[in-house]
């Protein structure tokens, strides 16, 4: 079985479908599958549901889904730096069911292990508890959550191979794992692609077995959120007194 694609748009042909719930991996802007994010924007595929820590910054990633309007409803843990997501929200545009980011993260992975609900203590007595069961354990209160199972994921790695297997590099490995698992299908976009074998299988975080498909993207370019700096000292400036006489 051949899984790997020349770009993105043909890696989704087929796939896409208004309505569809998509999972996007990535934390910020670290990790995310700006590639296939595009191409789905590109496709016009509409009424999307989507699965994601954040929609990153405007302009940027999944915020370009919001700007052509092809998000129907976010499920998410933070709003954040991405300020249309929030105006579609308080609009009353853009349907938005919140988690604590810890309980998003375990409905995913619940999702991809096959359990279809589970309960924490993440939210009791709170606005996240309203129309949930509450049940009780060794005389403590728990929320059941759902499992999450998506019709599509799309993930980006450090490196992948042509079996599928993939590598994720320092940050970028957060939500992805766990949502190549989570999905009917996996798409993933790697920066670099080598043949099968060529993976130290103990280094592999994503089994080709959870991967569908492929795409090559290259490094592009690494994005942050701000850039926070501080002055440096002027080293023309003489230096400061110290009252030692050498």
């Amino acid at each position: 079985m051949n899984k790997v694609y020349p770009d993105a748009k043909s890696a989704l042909d087929g796939i896409l479908k208004d309505g569809m719930m998509i999972m996007s991996g990535g934390f910020g802007l670290c990790g995310i599958a700006e590639t296939l994010s595009d191409a789905i924007r590109d496709s016009g595929v509409k009424n999307l549901t989507v699965v994601s820590n954040n929609a990153g910054v405007d302009g940027i990633g999944l915020s370009r889904l919001l700007e052509t309007r092809q998000i129907k409803k976010m499920i998410s843990s933070y709003v954040g730096e991405n300020k249309l997501f929030a105006q579609q929200y308080l609009a009353g545009e853009l349907e938005l069911e919140f988690n604590p980011q810890g309980t998003l993260a375990e409905r995913i992975r619940a999702g991809g292990a096959g359990i279809p609900a589970f309960y924490t203590k993440t939210g009791v007595g709170t606005l996240i508890a309203e129309g949930k069961e509450v049940k009780e354990f060794d005389g403590e209160k728990y929320l059941m959550e759902r499992g999450l199972f998506a019709d599509l994921a799309i993930v980006h790695a450090w490196k992948g191979d042509t079996a599928g297997n993939l590598v994720y590099r320092k940050t970028a490995r957060n939500f992805n794992p766990m949502m190549a698992t989570a999905a009917k299908i996996t798409v993933a976009e790697v920066e670099q692609l080598v043949p099968a074998g060529q993976i130290d299988p103990d280094h592999i975080h994503t089994p080709g077995i959870f991967v569908q498909r492929i795409v090559e993207v290259g490094t592009g370019k690494k994005r942050i959120e701000f850039r926070n700096t501080r002055p440096r000292p002027d080293k023309s400036a003489a230096p400061a007194a110290t009252g030692v006489e050498v």
